[in-house]
């Protein structure tokens, strides 16, 4: 199984009203700019642990790095919600950011769904973050008005398909279960490291069988409409320095057939001030399992 170089430290702090899970590397009192990493959906806070074992010891040194389980995911409490709302994530960064760094600005990394929570927090908080990487944090496909209608009725039946025990995620009787859907998904993943993954990722019930730990109602569609205009307007706003990494795999290509493209998403990028882009090679979206020393470059290179 993998073997962590830099073992992580857990803490729970209370965040609007949840006990929210955080994991720490490195100093906890440290006079450099924090790094935070925010991880993706369906995904946990220990995800990072390969990337952060791959940065090299001189920029570790010093230097506080701190990772959330996001609402609902990993060891973090729901809140008793049966969906969740994209500013809530927003709003607990904020909140994050206030016990682990009052008054300075951080740095900051998100991962796909993290990675669109970090674009929109640095254009609405942007004296709050010094830098920002975004690893393949797309934004959705542009949406139109007369979607509004259909896209409440699919909520509201979605919530009625959850509280019927029906959008329940798979158990799985073993964790070596477990690591071979993780390697399902990512086949670039290696053995070693979705044993470890498994054991965070998931963890027994009380009949022993493994389950995700991520809540199911994550699944329940959005019942508002992704804006384009006003995340661009929000872009526009971010006064950090951007780094705007992609894997080499097209994931947008696999996921949307044509309906958002990554030419798409770099036109997006141009409302950005200070945007530079980069690509990890033979990697696809969990390029942070994929390729962890080749992130780790290019984060120290660019945060140096």
């Amino acid at each position: 199984m993998y073997k962590e170089k830099r073992p992580p430290r857990s803490e729970f702090v209370p965040i609007r009203g949840i006990n929210y899970h955080t994991l720490h590397w490195g100093e906890a009192n440290s006079s450099l700019t924090p790094l935070v990493l925010v991880h993706g959906w369906m995904d946990v806070a220990a995800s990072y642990q390969f990337a952060v074992d791959a940065l090299s010891d001189a920029f570790v040194q010093g230097r506080s790095i701190i990772a959330p389980d996001w609402r609902g995911y990993g060891k973090t409490g729901a809140g008793g919600a049966d969906n969740f709302w994209f500013p809530d994530y927003l709003a607990d960064l904020d909140f994050l950011l206030d016990h682990y760094a009052p008054g300075q600005p951080v740095d900051l990394v998100g991962h796909s769904m993290g990675g669109n929570v970090a674009m929109l927090y640095a254009g609405v908080r942007p004296e709050r973050i010094r830098k920002l990487v975004n690893l393949e944090g797309f934004g959705m496909p542009a949406t139109r008005p007369s979607q509004a209608p259909g896209r409440y009725a699919k909520w509201m039946d979605e919530l009625k398909s959850l509280h019927r025990g029906e959008m329940a995620l798979k158990p799985y009787n073993d964790v070596d279960g477990v690591a071979r859907r993780l390697m399902r998904t990512n086949p670039r993943l290696t053995q070693d490291k979705a044993d470890w993954l498994a054991r965070h990722w998931a963890a027994p019930d009380a009949q022993g069988q493994w389950r995700i730990l991520g809540d199911a109602a994550h699944k329940i569609t959005n019942a508002q409409l992704y804006r384009v205009d006003e995340v661009l307007e929000i872009y526009q706003r971010i006064s950090a320095p951007t780094l705007a990494i992609e894997a080499s795999d097209d994931s947008l290509g696999k996921w949307w057939e044509g309906k958002y493209t990554l030419a798409q998403y770099h036109e997006r990028l141009q409302s950005v001030p200070q945007v530079t882009t980069a690509v990890v090679r033979d990697a696809g979206h969990m390029l942070h399992h994929d390729q962890p020393e080749q992130l780790a470059r290019l984060i120290e290179d660019f945060l140096a």
